[in-house]
């Protein structure tokens, strides 16, 4: 065979088994469904921003051992671009390497890739930078945010399938959620803030990433997007204790409350 054909047979091999794995995530009134199964499963967060590399696998096997599915993490823009086009991967900033070790200890992920995050993180998460973007109104219909945010969210979800890291590819992530905690701020923004909601929703379904969306706090998320505030009868909340000062184990019950 000729180095063309085995590129290209390498090629065919590594596009069925990544099909083979691949899983289909959808959902209902009672759970997430993966391949056809309503599953019920429990989540911790662990921030990868707030371990190092090393304390990775520690944190994610204790979790696991502790009765865990899915681990979840916010997307931290304002170290991933803090400075206007400057990226920063590397360390704890390594996204792709910690996603990579959840998967290695068999469990799903729940990307939350903001752009506000809140978690007691400086700034929210957004850069500082875009203090300075002139016109600029965070979180509402505003022409500015809205193109930083779009350009931020596609070069994440970008990164994520150039990994084949979603589980339509055969990676971990199984769900994404956009925005946080927006149903708490809407009313201050009026109708800008619905114009918003709706248009956030729209941004998440174009990025196609072959896993449900949801919104956090956002019980009128619009379709489809799964909306959720406290206690809603398919995304239970429930809280743990912090275990340590690196892992956030407060849970989420992917399932139905009754």
């Amino acid at each position: 065979m000729t180095t063309f054909q085995y590129s290209l047979a390498f090629f065919v091999l590594m596009a069925v088994i990544v099909a083979r794995d691949a899983a289909n995530v959808t959902y209902d009134g009672r759970s997430l469904i993966i391949d056809g199964q309503h599953k019920i499963l429990f989540s911790g967060s662990i921030h990868y921003t707030r371990s190092t590399p090393q304390m990775w696998p520690s944190l994610i096997a204790k979790a696991k051992s502790g009765g865990i599915d899915v681990i979840d993490t916010y997307v931290f823009w304002n170290i991933h671009e803090p400075q206007q086009g400057q990226f920063d991967f590397s360390g704890r900033r390594d996204i792709v390497k910690f996603i990579k070790e959840v998967k290695a200890h068999g469990l799903y992920v729940c990307l939350r890739i903001g752009p506000f995050i809140q978690g007691e993180w400086s700034y929210g998460g957004l850069p500082f930078w875009l203090h300075n973007v002139q016109g600029i109104v965070f979180r509402t219909d505003n022409e500015p945010f809205k193109y930083h945010m779009k350009r931020y969210a596609q070069m994440i979800v970008k990164l994520m399938k150039s990994e084949n890291l979603y589980a339509s590819q055969g990676g971990p992530i199984i769900l994404s959620q956009i925005e946080n905690e927006y149903g708490m701020v809407a009313r201050a923004f009026r109708q800008d803030g619905k114009s918003y909601v709706k248009w956030a929703a729209k941004l998440a379904v174009e990025l196609d990433t072959g896993v449900p969306w949801v919104m956090c706090k956002q019980d009128d998320a619009p379709d489809p997007l799964v909306g959720f505030y406290v206690c809603p009868a398919m995304w239970l909340i429930c809280h743990f204790p912090l275990l340590n000062p690196f892992f956030e184990f407060s849970s989420c019950f992917y399932g139905a409350s009754g």
